[in-house]
């Protein structure tokens, strides 16, 4: 149940690239500018070099649409590299949760961060970021997509996914998720991706899942489901980033012959909405 959709892992698969010290830049991956795609989208990833190695630039694509100049290639690519400056969070937290009374911002005694702090009984709230888990379902070689049936990104394709509930692990809210937006029952065959989104305070796991029986329909949330090989995946009508990210990365895999894990950081472009696929970087990119 993701209404507003736009991590480190427990896993040994994690292990060997992080305790090496040494990020594995996307420099180290195989070329992905032979991926297919006749719907319009630039399926090349043009590498950017940081202090923290290489990283994606903004994808650049049209939407088909037109009169929307957020759509066209010259409005991104005008842009230039969606390098965002560090996430200042404002706090949202109006009124104590402890005894309701208003709350001020203010930075405490000892911290660094502005905080919603209580005037009367003094109480920091903190506000941390959400946990977003979902299912690339892998199915006769194509992947399972849901078309949105809800805001944002109305319409428009995504991986199943939501957000995380209290009680529940991450492979079980990944399956949850699935089963009410494409009323499937999956099996959980191994981690594939952790994104992270800073600038919109959330956090993604995505799950390998294999269908238990060969069923799908639309949940209540979804308006259609379908089966995608992978050369026609919609790109130019995928909902979030994060989605486009881990298709990419999926999809250079398995060009390649070989699944990784992933670890990546998606920057969005300051002014841009969290259902914005335009204007983002990817950077800090890991993998197995």
């Amino acid at each position: 149940m993701l209404r507003s959709l736009h991590l480190l892992l427990g896993f040994g698969v994690v292990a060997p690239f992080l305790l090496q010290g040494k990020p594995r830049s996307l420099a180290a991956l195989p070329s992905i500018a032979a991926l297919s795609n006749p719907r319009g989208l630039s399926s090349t990833l043009p590498i950017a070099r940081s202090r923290y190695g290489a990283c994606f630039r903004a994808f650049r694509m049209s939407s088909g649409s037109s009169g929307d100049s957020e759509a066209s290639p010259a409005a991104d690519v005008g842009s230039g590299p969606a390098v965002a400056p560090p996430v200042v969070h404002k706090p949202k937290v109006r009124f104590c949760q402890a005894c309701g009374n208003p709350t001020k911002q203010i930075i405490p005694d000892g911290e660094e961060k502005i905080r919603a702090v209580c005037t009367v009984c003094g109480r920091i709230h903190y506000e941390n970021p959400k946990m977003v888990v979902g299912c690339l379902v892998e199915h006769d070689d194509k992947v399972l997509l849901c078309k949105r049936k809800i805001e944002p990104s109305y319409g428009l394709w995504t991986l199943p996914a939501g957000y995380l509930e209290i009680g529940e692990s991450a492979t079980e809210g990944a399956c949850r998720e699935t089963l009410e937006e494409a009323c499937a029952e999956v099996e959980i065959l191994s981690p594939f991706a952790q994104l992270d989104i800073p600038r919109i305070g959330q956090s993604y796991i995505i799950f390998r899942a294999s269908l238990k029986i060969p069923h799908f329909s639309p949940g209540p949330e979804s308006l259609e489901c379908a089966l995608f090989a992978l050369d026609d995946i919609p790109f130019d009508s995928l909902a979030f980033s994060s989605i486009i990210v881990t298709l990419k990365m999926y999809i250079q895999d398995k060009k390649a012959g070989k699944l990784k894990f992933h670890y990546c950081t998606i920057n969005k472009r300051p002014g841009a909405s969290p259902s914005d696929p335009l204007g983002f970087d990817v950077d800090h990119h890991l993998h197995s």
